[in-house]
C-alpha cells in the first residue's frame, strides 16, 4: 500500500510561487501514474496536472496550464507541483494522489486510490 503526504501550501499573495510536494512511501509507486487535485469550497474536486509513472507524459488543467509544472523524482519517491503566478482563484485545498492501474496519466479522482491528506493554498489579492 502507499502513503502519501503533502507539504508547501500557505499564504501568499497574488502573482506569487510556491512548490508543493508529495512524499510517498510503501510499494507500487514508481511506475504508476500520480496526480495533483484540488477543491475549494462548494466546488467540485478537480484534476490540476497528472504524471505518468516514468514521468515523460503529463496533463494540466486549461486554467493553470502555462503557470503550474508538475514533475517526479522516483529516486526520491517525491512528485512535485511548482506553482507560479498565482491567482486567487487558485486557492483550494490540494492533495496528492496515486493510482494503481495506470501508468500512463489519468485525471478521473475515481481513478485514484491513495490520497494525501491535503495541503491549503491560500492566494489573496
Amino acid at each position: 500500500q502507499v502513503q502519501l503526504v503533502e507539504s508547501g501550501g500557505g499564504l501568499v499573495q497574488a502573482g506569487d510561487s510556491l512548490r508543493l510536494s508529495c512524499a510517498a512511501s510503501g510499494r507500487t509507486f514508481r511506475s504508476n501514474a500520480m496526480g495533483w487535485f484540488r477543491q475549494a469550497p462548494g466546488k467540485e474536486r478537480e484534476c490540476v496536472a497528472a504524471v505518468s509513472g516514468s514521468g515523460s507524459s503529463t496533463y494540466y488543467a486549461y486554467s493553470v496550464k502555462g503557470r503550474f509544472t508538475i514533475s517526479r523524482d522516483n529516486t526520491e519517491n517525491t512528485v512535485f507541483l511548482q506553482m507560479n503566478a498565482l491567482k486567487p482563484e487558485d486557492t483550494a485545498v490540494y492533495y496528492c494522489a496515486a493510482t494503481s492501474r495506470y501508468s500512463d496519466y489519468v485525471i478521473r479522482p475515481s481513478r485514484y486510490d491513495y490520497w494525501g491528506q491535503g495541503t491549503q493554498v491560500t492566494v489573496s489579492s
